[in-house]
C-alpha cells in the first residue's frame, strides 16, 4: 500500500468535491483521468494505488455526509422554493417543496431533471435550479445554520438562562430551533422571532440545511369545507416568502398575524392585525378537533404572541422568523396556548 501525501490528499477532496463518482472496480488510468479533468491531475504521484485514493474519497464524503446528512449532496438555488414533482416533467404532480439553500441527497439525472430526496420527499426537481459538486459543497458551508435539535420530551424553553426563568414554553422531542449563540450550560435560541434558552444538556447542536417540505394532504372528510381546502391551498402558495415585522404582504413579507389576516382577508373574513387579538374571535376548539383553515396560537408567559393556520395531518402553516420566512411546521413544534375556529 502506498501513503498518500498531503498535495495528494487534496486532490482527492477536490475530485470529490466536483461531484464525481468512482467506483472500486475503476482502473488506475480511469481515476487519474478523472481526476485530471477536475484540474488537480499534475498534484498526483502516478505510482500511487488507486484504491487509496478512493480509500481518502470515501473517508472524505462520510466526513461531509456526517456534517450534512448528505451523501451526493444538491442544493436548491433558488428564491423562494423550488418544485419537486412526481415525475421528470412540468406537468408532473406536486409532491413537495425545497426551501431556498435547501439539502438533498442527488440520486440521478433523467433528461435535464434531478431525482432527489430531501426529509420525507423524493422526486423530481429541474436540474436548472439545483447545484451539486463543488458548488453545492461550498454554498452549503455558507448557508448551513447551528441548530438545537432536542433529544428529550418535552424541553423546557426559558426566558432566561437560569432554572428560576420563567418557561416559556415546551418542545417536543425531535424538534429543531435555530441556535443564537451557545454558552455554557445554556443554548440561546429563537423562537419564532423571539430570542429563548434551552439547557445545553437536552439538546443536540450541530449544523443542519433545510429539508423539503410535504405537500400537505388534506383531508376531504365531513365537516370539511371547500372553503377550508381553498383557503389552505392559496396561504401554501406563499410558502418561502420572507417574514417582516408588521408586514402583510403575501409575497414582500408579512409576520405572523399580518399572513394570517391577509390570507382570510382574500376568502372575506375581517381579522385584525395582532395576534391577541385575533385570539378573541370565532369558537374556541381543541387541537383534536381543528379542522384546516383554524386557527392555532402560541403563548409567551400566558400572552399570545404567535398565530398559524391548521392545514390537517397535525401541521400548521405560518411567518415563523426573518431567517425561515413563511413556513410548514408541526402543530406541536411548541406548545400550543389555544386554538380557534373562525370559519363555518
Amino acid at each position: 500500500m502506498y501513503r498518500i501525501g498531503k498535495i495528494g490528499l487534496m486532490a482527492v477532496v477536490c475530485f470529490l468535491s466536483a461531484g464525481m463518482t468512482v467506483h472500486a472496480a475503476t482502473g488506475d488510468n480511469t481515476v487519474h483521468s478523472a481526476v485530471q479533468s477536475a484540474g488537480v491531475g499534475a498534484m498526483l504521484d502516478e505510482t500511487q494505488d488507486s484504491s487509496v485514493y478512493l480509500e481518502a474519497a470515501e473517508s472524505a464524503r462520510q466526513e461531509r455526509k456526517a456534517i450534512y446528512g448528505y451523501e451526493n449532496l444538491g442544493i436548491a438555488k433558488v428564491n423562494d422554493y423550488l418544485n419537486v414533482r412526481k415525475t421528470p416533467e412540468e406537468s408532473g404532480e406536486l409532491v413537495g417543496k425545497l426551501p431556498k439553500y435547501a439539502g438533498a441527497d442527488v440520486l440521478g439525472e433523467e433528461n435535464g431533471w434531478y431525482q432527489i430526496r430531501s426529509g420525507k420527499v423524493s422526486g423530481y426537481v429541474s436540474s436548472d435550479y439545483m447545484l451539486t459538486g463543488e458548488e453545492a459543497r461550498d454554498l452549503a458551508d455558507q448557508e448551513a445554520a447551528d441548530m438545537a435539535v432536542c433529544n428529550s420530551g418535552g424541553l423546557r424553553v426559558r426566558e432566561e438562562p437560569s432554572l428560576d426563568a420563567p418557561i416559556l414554553t415546551l418542545v417536543a422531542e425531535g424538534e429543531e430551533l435555530e441556535v443564537v449563540e451557545v454558552q455554557q450550560d445554556w443554548v440561546k435560541v429563537l423562537l419564532d422571532d423571539e430570542e429563548a434558552y434551552v439547557s445545553s444538556e437536552y439538546v443536540d447542536v450541530s449544523k443542519k440545511l433545510e429539508k423539503a417540505v410535504t405537500m400537505t394532504e388534506l383531508k376531504y372528510g365531513e365537516g370539511v369545507s371547500d372553503v377550508r381546502v381553498d383557503l389552505v391551498n392559496y396561504a401554501k402558495q406563499f410558502l418561502g416568502n420572507p417574514y417582516v415585522w408588521g408586514g402583510t404582504s403575501l409575497t414582500n413579507g408579512a409576520d405572523c398575524s399580518g399572513f394570517v389576516m391577509s390570507v382570510f382577508r382574500k376568502f372575506g373574513v375581517s381579522l385584525p392585525h395582532y395576534s391577541g387579538s385575533q385570539a378573541q374571535i370565532g369558537k374556541k376548539i381543541t387541537l383534536a378537533q381543528a379542522k384546516p383553515g383554524d386557527l392555532v396560537f402560541y403563548a409567551k408567559n400566558g400572552s399570545v404572541n404567535h398565530v398559524a393556520i391548521y392545514i390537517g395531518n397535525g401541521q400548521v402553516i405560518h411567518a415563523s422568523s426573518p431567517r425561515t420566512g413563511i413556513k410548514i411546521s408541526n402543530a406541536s413544534y411548541r406548545t400550543p396556548y389555544c386554538v380557534r375556529s373562525v370559519l363555518s
